[in-house]
């Protein structure tokens, strides 16, 4: 059963550039992803804006995968700021996992 944290997006947002609303789920970013990251950004986003932390979490290692190249915002057609919205994840997770 997933448990939804309705302050999640707010604890992610580490810069007002986090824009995962803006992304349309288009698949552009999985399709040009040199890693092969299927779950990154798109769904991972929408964890993200529903408040579902623990699935977040699960993905911590995948987060971590991401080469951070920016491949998949260069082609984003709805100009998501995917890198941007990757580093904040990290820093969430390095805040609540790691305790960084």
């Amino acid at each position: 059963m997933a448990r939804v944290n309705p302050s999640f997006l707010d604890e992610v947002s580490c810069s007002s550039d986090f824009n995962a609303f803006a992304c349309m789920n288009c698949g552009v970013c999985t399709a040009v992803c040199p890693m092969g990251l299927d779950l990154l950004p798109r769904r991972l986003f929408r964890y993200v804006l529903i408040g579902l932390e623990d699935k977040v979490i699960e993905n911590t290692e995948t987060i971590y995968t991401c080469l951070l190249c920016k491949m998949c915002e260069e082609n984003c057609p709805a100009e998501v700021k995917i890198a941007e919205n990757v580093k904040c994840l990290r820093s969430y997770i390095n805040r609540k996992v790691f305790k960084l």
